[in-house]
């Protein structure tokens, strides 16, 4: 693991599989704790727990980014990590 992104917070949408998977796997490897946000939340679980498992911080969320609402979820849990 790396320091890169230590104290940081990132958010990545589609984070549970394809390009957003590695994105999210890659920030947590580089210290940030990440906010995994799926439409389909078994995805983002996996993502999540996958970072967890191997020491890093992550957090999953189901939502699509076209509604508000799952927006506003999404960043409430961005902010308690």
């Amino acid at each position: 693991m790396g320091d890169r992104l230590k104290d940081k917070v990132c958010i990545v949408t589609g984070g549970g599989a394809g390009l957003g998977e590695a994105v999210a796997i890659l920030f947590a490897e580089q210290g940030a704790q990440v906010v995994v946000m799926d439409i389909n939340r078994e995805d983002a679980v996996k993502i999540a727990r996958k970072i967890t498992d191997a020491g890093g911080q992550a957090v999953a969320v189901t939502g699509d980014v076209s509604n508000e609402q799952d927006i506003k979820a999404t960043l409430d849990a961005a902010i308690a990590l």
